[in-house]
């Protein structure tokens, strides 16, 4: 008889057994708190595949002892979703438990399909735990979202993951029976890309290589003969999707339209999501174009919500356009350096108090306080600029924003310069 995969034989069973995401199931945590109270809530698990996801929803289930459904968003349409609505209001009544319906992938599932489970989610008639890979501010409509906790669950680290290797070679019931010793462990874990699932069944992969042999000895070397041989070509649920993602954004930002438009082809190929190829991108325009060409992201933009309105197969087209029209514009990142050097700044200083001349003053007490008094209106002044400090005083001397060397930048620098001189000494 066949056996079960490694990641199924290492699925935990219960809340205790269950490791990796500690900011939920933790002593005080939000998902223990709630197991502990009884008082379960509809939620969403938003994470990256093999973090979790589907094995919490059935944790929280059995240690509940609730009635558990379960569907996916990919085979399933309003139908199926209304059948078992009516299933659990008929448990529910013999019960006294609302059952819990988990969807997988809830992102597919299109606004009517989302809608079919709102009255059943406001009235209790079932609890909904849905899960999903993509962000759910885009992906869930805003009415199911309000009535849903948002969860997130992360990537396991390299430790989490050598962690979860040794414990399958001594804990598994079938691997511990063989004298396996993990040499290297860097290949295997490179390849999992922080995904449970995908880091025990390249084990298993391995492992199934040695057959009869008596001791087994995994190398890194080992691993990528393995692996590369029996890779799947593409798999837009997990197994090479942040690969193929990965090496599409690189290609973007590393200006060769060539490569970006082959990664584009695969996914495509391989029925990737043409949102989230979009979305990527309106992300990168800012991210990895910003100031260097502003209309990169207007055009990014423009691309996603036309995808949204023309879809497969003419999308192709758009999503071709946008990919060579950002790999070849000039680059530069310098407004995310900014913003994550501004962020790492207020984390460090907390709330400095805004200057006075920049305060609103709508009231006379405010007026009789000072607020807004000594503030010089730009507008007013050749130019519309006059010199004038916008930092908190003890931020005075801070420069978050350096613009990147472009052509564009490069006049925003002369341009910034002119306006500040000293202050902006680049």
């Amino acid at each position: 008889m066949n056996q079960a995969p490694l990641a199924e034989r290492m699925r935990p069973g219960t809340l205790d057994e269950y490791q990796y995401q500690e900011h939920l199931i933790g002593d005080g945590a939000p998902i223990r708190r709630m197991m502990e109270s009884g008082n379960i809530a509809s939620m969403i698990f938003w994470g990256p595949p093999g973090t979790g996801k589907t094995t919490l929803a059935e944790i929280i289930a059995r240690e509940s002892e609730r009635e558990y459904f379960t569907l996916s968003a990919v085979s399933s349409g309003v139908k199926e979703v209304r059948e078992i609505i009516e299933q659990a209001k008929k448990q529910n009544l013999f019960s006294g438990k609302n059952p819990i319906l988990f969807i997988d992938e809830i992102h597919r599932f299109n606004k009517s399909q989302q809608d079919s489970l709102l009255q059943a989610v406001e009235k209790g008639w079932i609890i909904l735990i849905g899960a999903t890979t993509e962000n759910p501010s885009f992906e869930v409509v805003s009415a199911l979202l309000s009535r849903c906790q948002v969860y997130t669950l992360y990537s396991l680290d390299k430790k989490a993951l050598t962690d979860l290797l040794h414990r399958a070679i001594t804990e598994d019931k079938v691997l511990s029976q063989r004298k396996i010793t993990i040499q290297e462990e860097e290949a295997l874990i490179h390849y999992s890309g922080g995904d449970a699932r995908k880091l025990l069944n390249g084990l298993d992969l391995v492992v199934q290589q040695f057959k009869d042999e008596e001791e087994i000895i995994i190398t890194n070397e080992e691993v990528k003969r393995v692996i590369q041989e029996n890779m799947a070509l593409y798999d837009k649920d997990g197994e090479q999707h942040y690969d193929i993602i990965s090496a599409f954004i690189k290609s973007i930002r590393g200006s060769d339209p060539n490569a970006a438009v082959y990664w584009l082809a695969r996914m495509l190929d391989g029925g990737e999501d043409i949102k989230f190829i979009a979305r990527r991108m309106v992300i990168l325009a800012s991210e990895d174009i910003g100031m260097a060409n502003p209309t990169a992201l207007i055009l990014a933009n423009n691309t996603f919500q036309a995808v949204n309105v023309i879809g497969n197969p003419e999308s192709r087209i758009l999503l071709s356009q946008c990919a060579v029209y950002l790999a070849t514009s000039p680059k530069s990142n310098a407004s995310y350096l900014a913003i994550d050097a501004a962020l790492s700044y207020v984390r460090q200083t907390g709330n400095l108090p805004v200057p006075l001349h920049l305060r609103n003053a709508p009231t006379k007490l405010m007026k009789d306080l000072n607020y807004g008094t000594d503030y010089q209106y730009a507008h007013n002044y050749p130019g519309n600029f006059i010199y004038q400090e916008f930092l908190p005083e003890e931020a005075t001397n801070e420069s978050f924003y350096h613009p990147g060397n472009n052509l564009k930048e490069n006049k925003l620098k002369e341009y910034l310069q002119s306006l500040w001189k000293d202050k902006y000494d680049f």
